[in-house]
């Protein structure tokens, strides 16, 4: 029975955090096993694709659901793509320079913020982004013409919490804020989840709910790991996200995916 296999990055795939930012050998090759048997591997994160490692880009992943699935790519075309509405994107914007709150505009496939945006470049360097093409000098007009299928905030929690409830004031708006992970918030367009991004992948490739397994260990996974088949979370997530998952396996720096996917995965073939 084909399986599809939905895999998050940060905490997960890679430990970031803790200086891991590769694929170990152990799960290079639970990965390629599982596409030596026939199933289907993803990435599903809330990353946007210029994100993305070359390791990750040229492995072999069927798709990607990126943006916490605002953007769907199946063997390398969209299926799916929902934008903010510009208009509104641009008063946020103004709002958050007005509260001196730094933000990233991100798209598909461009990215946008400030150059004297210090900390977001900060957090760039963190997770070994290169951002050198990224697009840095632009003023408010200019914002709607942007395709943009997340924003994303980074200051103190505090401010953010404010601008939090002011975006979630906005029509068509969600966003939500992870303190077990970074002092951030991401906002996307309503009805925007991983899990949606990951469903509509499963319809596209004609496989079942009931053969579908993902792992995560952020608070943007939750909503995966409880719809998917088989929700498989990574030992350093919260308990909130535990509790969603049918298994539990070791940290990313301990090969938890390999783990997961030996045990619960490979096992059963």
């Amino acid at each position: 029975m084909t399986k599809a296999i939905f895999f998050d990055i940060d905490g997960t795939l890679l430990a970031s955090n803790s200086g891991m930012f590769y694929l170990s050998e152990r799960v290079k090759t639970a990965l390629h096993r599982l596409k030596d048997a026939g199933h289907y591997i993803f990435i599903a994160t809330g990353r946007p694709y210029p994100f993305l490692q070359e390791e990750i880009l040229n492995f072999g992943f069927d798709g990607f659901v990126i943006l916490n699935g605002a953007v769907v790519i199946v063997d390398g075309k969209i299926i799916f793509q929902r934008s903010l509405d510009k208009s509104a994107v641009k008063k946020i914007c103004e709002y958050a320079e007005s509260e001196n709150i730094e933000y990233i505009l991100e798209g598909h496939p461009q990215i946008y913020f400030r150059r004297d945006a210090k900390a977001v470049e900060k957090f760039f360097e963190k997770i070994r982004v290169d951002y050198s093409n990224f697009v840095r000098d632009f003023n408010l007009d200019d914002v709607e013409t942007f395709k943009i299928e997340c924003l994303t905030f980074r200051k103190d929690v505090e401010t953010l919490d404010k601008v939090y409830k002011k975006i979630l004031a906005t029509p068509g708006f969600t966003g939500w804020s992870d303190p077990f992970r970074f002092k951030s918030l991401e906002v996307s367009a309503v009805n925007v989840t991983k899990a949606e991004g990951v469903l509509r992948v499963l319809k596209h490739i004609g496989v079942d709910v009931k053969n579908s397994y993902a792992f995560g260990d952020g608070y943007n996974d939750i909503e995966m790991i409880s719809r998917v088949g088989t929700g498989i979370a990574i030992d350093t997530a919260s308990d909130e996200l535990k509790r969603c998952a049918k298994f539990v396996v070791p940290s990313a720096i301990n090969d938890g995916v390999a783990v997961g996917i030996e045990k619960y995965i490979l096992a059963g073939i």
